[in-house]
């Protein structure tokens, strides 16, 4: 039986196909680091006299990695391997590298995540979010404080808990007492092309398609059919890359309805009119003085640092407060992860 990954105590990953009738096959798996100068050689499998073809990587750090494996150039999930991880219009396969606790499956209470399937009024169309809910929300009447968590350009609802690790690093969380029980709303931030002015050939990486989404559907959904409490101080909103850009325009027009804003990777993107927003939170000085935490986090080595640190500096001009923590590392999960870590043990306290 030809099994893959297999992940070693000494972290390093297996990767087997059963293929003897290819020429060539790699492994396309870009934040896993290192392997060497040449990438081609470096991730390109050996083939077995059984027609297996195997590579091993590491040891890796640890944590979670998405991968495919082309085969004779071919791009295909792992067939031995039933993790999936779905990006926009792409499946890939998981492996986790155990070792970082604050992610890593353990023997704590666990809450549940559901694919929930909700009409949108603002795009016309049927859409899906992943809920988490925290351990103990079945069996319970209380409300609970909601965190909407936003996904970055390429990927898709399902991003955050498989390939982000989101619920184990919540339960983990919620099991040492470090974050508050929360409900943590994680919806498609991409929509067809042309719905609202955010389509285009990216399938709506612009933010305005999303945000009428946001506003007329999904906090409605969620506010309707959870046990969520309402108030500013029970709502929090935090995204990555492209959805860093979305919370800040979705927080920013509506400043009095949210009491955290996270901006992992990101800052003011898109085509808008920065001199109008500088209006705005000019005349917004008592919903600015109720913001109890605008956090933002990005990577020295990503493209988007200066952005980040651009958009830090115009918000404090306007008389906001925005904590920016430069991280090492660059665009990648590995980052995020750690972001969630951060962020989410600051909410609601």
């Amino acid at each position: 039986m030809v099994v893959s990954p297999e992940v070693s105590k000494d972290r390093k990953v297996t990767f087997r196909v059963l293929a003897p009738k290819a020429d060539e096959v790699r492994l396309n798996a870009g934040d896993i680091p290192g392997g060497g100068g040449d990438q081609r050689q470096a991730r390109t499998f050996t083939k077995g006299e059984n027609g297996v073809w195997e590579l091993t990587l590491g040891p890796i750090d640890a944590g979670t990695y998405r991968y495919t494996i082309n085969v004779n150039g071919v791009a295909t999930i792992d067939p031995r391997n039933a993790a999936i991880s779905e990006s926009n219009g792409t499946a890939w396969s998981v492996v986790h590298v155990p070792g970082a606790a604050y992610m890593d499956t353990a023997e704590v209470p666990h809450g549940a995540v559901a694919s929930v399937f909700y009409r949108s009024s603002a795009l016309n169309s049927d859409r899906r979010m992943h809920v988490y809910t925290p351990p103990g929300y079945e069996t319970s009447s209380d409300k609970y404080p909601v965190f909407y968590l936003l996904h970055g350009a390429g990927d898709s609802d399902d991003s955050w808990t498989s390939v982000g690790r989101a619920n184990f690093i919540m339960d983990n969380l919620i099991a040492s007492g470090k974050a508050k029980p929360m409900i943590v709303v994680m919806p498609a931030g991409h929509t067809p092309p042309g719905a609202g002015g955010g389509g285009g050939g990216r399938g709506g990486m612009g933010a305005s398609g999303f945000e009428g989404d946001f506003t007329k559907d999904i906090r409605p959904y969620i506010e309707k059919h959870y046990r969520v409490l309402t108030d500013r101080k029970d709502r929090a909103i935090a995204g990555l890359s492209m959805g860093g850009a979305q919370t800040l325009n979705i927080a920013l027009a509506n400043l009095k309805d949210y009491g955290y804003v996270g901006v992992f990777s990101s800052g003011l993107l898109f085509a808008r009119d920065t001199s109008q927003l500088e209006k705005d939170l000019d005349a917004k000085q008592a919903e600015k003085e109720g913001l109890k935490l605008l956090w933002f986090s990005t990577g020295s080595q990503d493209g988007l640092i200066n952005q980040s640190k651009s958009t830090v500096e115009l918000l404090k001009k306007h008389g906001l407060n925005p904590v920016f923590k430069e991280s090492e590392g660059g665009h990648t999960w590995i980052n995020w992860h750690e972001y969630l870590n951060q962020f989410a043990p600051q909410l609601f306290q």
